[in-house]
C-alpha cells in the first residue's frame, strides 16, 4: 500500500468527484486548517452536532442505539461537556475509490486541547459524509468549531482492487447525509 500525494487527491477530487467540495489548498487564516495537504486532506466540521447528554437516564448500546441520548444544535460553536462527546459530519462528501482505503487521525490543535476525533476507516467504493464522534476528554466543557479542520484523511491505495467493496456488500452506512447514529 502507498499513502498518496497532494497531486493525486487533487486529481481523484477534481476529475472523479472524490470529495466535494475540494479546497484546494491548505486554508488557514483565523481557522483551523483545512484542505489539501502534502499527504492528505483536512475535512471540516458541518455545524449540525449531536451532543451526547444523560437528561433521560438512556443506556449506552449500540444494538439498540436511542436518540434520546443526544441534543441537537445547529451552531458555529459547539460546546462539548467535561468527560463527555458530540457527533458531527464532515462538510465534505466522499466518494472512495475501489482499490484505495481511508485512515483518519485528528487534527493536532484538537489532540492538544484533549479532544479526540474518531472516524473508523472509509472503504473502497463507500461514499457519504462522515460521521465524526469529538471525546472531550478533559474536566472542562470544550468547543468545536464548525466549517473549520477537524480531522485528516490519509489514502492508502492497494496494489490491486479488492475482491468484494463496500457497494458491493450493501453496507449500511452507504450514502449516508450528515450525521448518522448507529444501525444494526
Amino acid at each position: 500500500m502507498a499513502i498518496m500525494s497532494d497531486r493525486w487527491i487533487r486529481r481523484m477530487a477534481t476529475e472523479h468527484g472524490m470529495i466535494e467540495p475540494f479546497v484546494e489548498a491548505q486554508k488557514r487564516e483565523g481557522t483551523i486548517s483545512y484542505g489539501l495537504s502534502s499527504y492528505g486532506y483536512d475535512a471540516r466540521v458541518s455545524p449540525q452536532f449531536k451532543i451526547f447528554t444523560n437528561v433521560n437516564s438512556a443506556t449506552v448500546d449500540p444494538k439498540a442505539f436511542s436518540s434520546e441520548s443526544f441534543v441537537d444544535r445547529e451552531t458555529d460553536v459547539c460546546i462539548i461537556p467535561p468527560n463527555s462527546f458530540a457527533l458531527a459530519s464532515t462538510v465534505e462528501y466522499f466518494r472512495i475509490p475501489r482499490d484505495v482505503l481511508v485512515i483518519c487521525l485528528g487534527k493536532s490543535t484538537y489532540a492538544r486541547c484533549g479532544i479526540i476525533v474518531n472516524v473508523t476507516p472509509l472503504e473502497p467504493e463507500w461514499e457519504g459524509h462522515v460521521t465524526l464522534e469529538f471525546s472531550n476528554t478533559t474536566p472542562l466543557p470544550a468547543r468545536v468549531y464548525a466549517n473549520e479542520g477537524a480531522c485528516q484523511f490519509l489514502f492508502l491505495q492497494g496494489n490491486e482492487p479488492c475482491e468484494v467493496s463496500y457497494k458491493d456488500r450493501a453496507g449500511k452506512y452507504m450514502g449516508q447525509r450528515g450525521v448518522t447514529l448507529p444501525r444494526l
